[in-house]
């Protein structure tokens, strides 16, 4: 009964809200040069998902996030909902830095487009760094956020080795690095399945770890911290 209720109610309504969300980001993003209005959109589409999802959120740790400076996020991935997640509860504007083939799926693509979020595909290192480049700047210029996911994808064990990126994009724009830990979203949403599950889910935020005096040789030793920071945040969800 809970797999039909999924198939024929819950998947329809959250393709549904996507769809309806998307459109309705892109058409503001001619009239929203900051991007608020989309933002905002975004997190209203994030909420709604959790509510048709039926997942109960226990969040820990906001008090390490100032509203006033801009941050590096990272954490673990575990779900396509761990989109929705970091987007209902960190409150704060940012963008994401997403692997290409997510802005060539209709709708979806759109909004990343038009809403400015970065895309890198993995197999072209050039492009890749030239992107993360791009990102720092505006980082640094323009006072943005990022929100990663060092891992690359969806982390079939615990939490997965861990990529350099966000190491490299923090140390370039000179922003501490938050560090955030996720539990529950796999068990919602297990990758490959279309049964979404209303299950509790966890987020804790830790605190923010300086980079203003690293350089981009230290970059494997932030990688390095930033796993065992995010490890540390796991442990404590168990």
């Amino acid at each position: 009964m809970s797999f039909l209720w999924s198939l024929l109610v819950k998947d329809p309504l959250i393709i549904l809200a996507t769809i309806l969300m998307a459109v309705l980001s892109v058409a503001s993003s001619f009239f929203d040069p900051d991007g608020r209005k989309q933002h905002a959109i975004s997190r209203a589409w994030a909420k709604l998902l959790l509510w048709l999802a039926g997942a109960k959120v226990r969040v820990r740790g906001m008090e390490h996030i100032d509203p006033a400076r801009n941050y590096v996020f990272v954490g673990n991935h575990l779900s396509l909902f761990d989109t929705p997640l970091v987007l209902a509860n960190i409150p704060q504007q940012f963008l994401f830095l997403v692997a290409a083939r997510y802005v060539k799926i209709p709708f979806l693509g759109t909004h990343l487009r038009r809403h400015g979020h970065f895309s890198v595909d993995a197999s072209d290192v050039r492009g890749s760094l030239k992107v993360m480049t791009e990102a720092a700047r505006c980082i640094r210029e323009e006072g943005l956020s990022i929100l990663m996911f060092p891992e690359g994808s969806r982390a079939r064990g615990e939490m997965g080795e861990f990529k350099e990126g966000a190491a490299y994009i923090a140390i370039k724009s000179g922003v501490p690095v938050v560090p955030f830990a996720i539990r529950g979203t796999r068990e919602m949403l297990p990758v490959g399945s279309v049964h979404v599950r209303g299950v509790p889910l966890d987020f804790v935020i830790g605190e923010p770890v300086p980079t203003a005096d690293l350089s981009l040789k230290d970059r494997e030793q932030l990688t390095a911290l930033m796993r065992e920071k995010i490890a540390s945040l796991l442990g404590s969800l168990r």
